[in-house]
């Protein structure tokens, strides 16, 4: 009975401090602290040196928890990755993953060994473990943020973040061999040919089995009928299945689950909108689950005794060794200071890290509570300081897009029978772009409109109205573009509303012929644009229904965006007087009747 009530005990103490840390959370949006943070504080809150007085040192099972948490977070990080936003960042961030990573973990090296006067491939073994960017990290605050960075630059630092976790755990491993065999051991040298062979083969097999798996659960799910609601749940346990199945067979079982998760999520797929939300939940749980173990897992008393040569460790890196890194592997590719600087800024450290720190004490090395107290005051140093500056660095480097961050509802119902497309339905809110001057895309097909508890046709319900629920068929890469027309753009409505939708032109127009018949001042750099042009230069290429940038006086809306190319936008005149307003009108007038007199 004792058992029974301990298991019951745990299973209660588990739930309640993952519903502290997910209410929690809402503390932390509110005042811009990392999520990541705040859970593995309530960690080391619940540990033996905190209130809650839990005695945790169970590695292995840390280590299993890491393995099954960073699996699935690789694979929602796949799914969510849209090759044709990788373009010009797969070379760079290759190179960031692998080179960057041994340049970062040698300079780190030679750092520790002098700091804490261990021999230089201890130093080397403490540097591999630090080396990587955290995929949850990066991932997390980004999109918590509500950042929209420059395409090549998020690109880059996301597949960075998911690609050299595999090339960090392969080093660390082999570093904790090698300390094993030459240092503690028999004194035998290793074989760097081999090594390097080991390295490659790696890789390979984590590269065909995440393409193969990939590809082979696309055609599972598109072609298999299961129960509904089970497909989520398939997808997250053959995520599992290739990261476990891959490692086994000797490849990168991270590689491998992330990219099954990039061929998924840029194939057509049955039930997708439910597998990325289900996803997106797991992946939440799945950070909580660790962080919250990583922080029971750390004894603060003893983390006071590394505190000060760990925090020199972190600013050497973050100052010294990530930057010479980013540098090295991103010059040649024509990335500017700007964006070489925020790379540099934004090398979050996170569970990766800790996680790794767990295998020299399973392997039985030498200094391995130091590896982990070190590793620990790196990751909070890198949260503390990197994470709560990544939005305002992104904007002080003029990187982040100049675009609001509207969060939609959206509801989906997948259609058997085909995979083209999706039935998705939104609430029309009085904000929205679509009630303000916004148009729904052609290729958006109205299906039917709820209002007032009546299911009507698109014929009988005629214009939209606010408080109406639009059902749309539309092809499922193109339904995020929609979810801009139906989003809330409280700030892009006026107090001259009755002006704002009747001052619309094409998007082939000129900046200059605006700014002329409304009598608005523009830089002479960007006069020659056309309204696409100057949106394509604002946005990296990719606008957005109710993206909106100065022009004069003026603010400058997109109503209308086809194919990434803004169609027709609209002038706000807020901030114009009465004068200018009535000028625009007259001058509008004059050609009117000049147009009418010649016809």
């Amino acid at each position: 009975m004792e058992s029974i009530s301990l298991i019951n005990g745990l299973l209660l103490l588990g739930a309640l401090l993952v519903m502290l840390g997910i209410l929690s959370s809402l503390i932390a949006t509110r005042f811009g602290a990392p999520l990541l943070l705040v859970f593995v504080g309530i960690g080391m809150l619940a540990g033996e040196d905190g209130p809650g007085g839990i005695s945790f040192s169970d590695y292995r099972t840390t280590y299993l928890i890491g393995s099954l948490a960073l699996a699935v977070i690789l694979f929602d990080g796949g799914l969510r990755t849209h090759l044709n936003t990788l373009r010009g960042a797969v070379i760079p961030a290759t190179l960031l993953a692998s080179v960057g990573v041994v340049v970062t973990a040698g300079l780190v090296g030679v750092a520790a060994m002098y700091v804490f006067h261990i021999p230089l491939i201890y130093g080397f073994l403490l540097g591999a473990i630090v080396a990587s960017t955290d995929a949850a990290a990066v991932f997390s605050l980004v999109q918590s943020g509500g950042l929209q960075l420059k395409q090549r630059v998020g690109a880059t630092l996301e597949m960075e973040s998911a690609a050299n976790d595999p090339v960090a755990v392969f080093l660390t491993m082999l570093l904790a061999q090698i300390t094993l065999t030459t240092v503690e051991g028999a004194g035998i040298h290793p074989d760097w040919l081999s090594l390097a062979v080991t390295l490659l083969i790696h890789a390979s097999i984590g590269l065909v089995s995440g393409i193969a798996g990939g590809l082979g659960t696309s055609w599972v799910l598109n072609r298999v009928n299961l129960p509904g609601g089970l497909h989520p749940l398939f997808a997250i346990a053959v995520a599992v299945v290739i990261y476990a199945g891959t490692s086994v067979l000797g490849g990168s079982g991270f590689l491998a689950v992330y990219l099954a998760g990039i061929v998924m999520g840029n194939r057509p797929l049955r039930a997708s909108a439910s597998i990325v939300t289900v996803n997106d939940a797991a992946t939440w749980l799945a950070q909580i689950v660790m962080f919250l173990v990583l922080g029971l897992l750390v004894t603060p008393t003893k983390l006071l005794n590394y505190a000060l040569p760990a925090v020199f460790i972190a600013v050497f890196l973050v100052l010294i060794a990530r930057p010479v890194a980013v540098w090295l592997c991103l010059s040649p590719f024509g990335f500017s200071w700007r964006e070489k600087t925020f790379v540099s800024w934004v090398g979050l450290r996170g569970a990766v890290s800790i996680f790794l720190a767990a295998i020299p004490t399973l392997s039985g090395v030498a200094h391995a509570e130091l590896y982990f107290n070190v590793a620990f005051v790196v990751v909070l140093v890198s949260l503390l300081v990197q994470g709560w500056t990544l939005t305002p660095a992104a904007r002080l480097l003029k990187l982040a897009l100049p675009r609001v961050h509207h969060p939609v509802q959206r509801f989906e119902m997948d259609l058997p029978g085909q995979l083209a497309l999706e039935m998705v339905g939104y609430p029309v809110l009085a904000d929205s772009a679509v009630m303000n001057g916004g148009a729904v895309p052609a290729w958006a097909r109205a299906t039917f409109v709820i209002r007032d508890q009546n299911i009507l046709t698109p014929s009988q319900a005629g214009a939209l109205r606010t408080g109406d629920f639009g059902y749309f068929l539309a092809p499922l890469d193109r339904v995020r573009r929609l979810d801009q027309v139906f989003a809330s753009h409280a700030e892009l409505l006026t107090s001259n509303e009755p002006f704002f939708g009747e001052f619309a032109f094409a998007g082939d127009t000129k900046l200059s012929d605006v700014a002329t018949f409304y009598g608005l001042g523009v830089n002479a750099d960007i006069a020659p644009y056309t309204v696409s042009e100057f949106f394509s230069a604002g946005f990296d290429g990719k606008p957005e229904v109710g993206d909106h940038l100065p022009i004069g006086e003026a603010v400058i809306v997109a109503r209308e965006v086809d194919e990434d190319r803004v169609t027709r936008a609209g002038l706000q005149l807020e901030a114009l007087s009465g004068a200018v307003v009535q000028s625009a009108l007259r001058q509008r007038l004059k050609g009117w009747f000049r147009r009418k007199s010649r016809g």
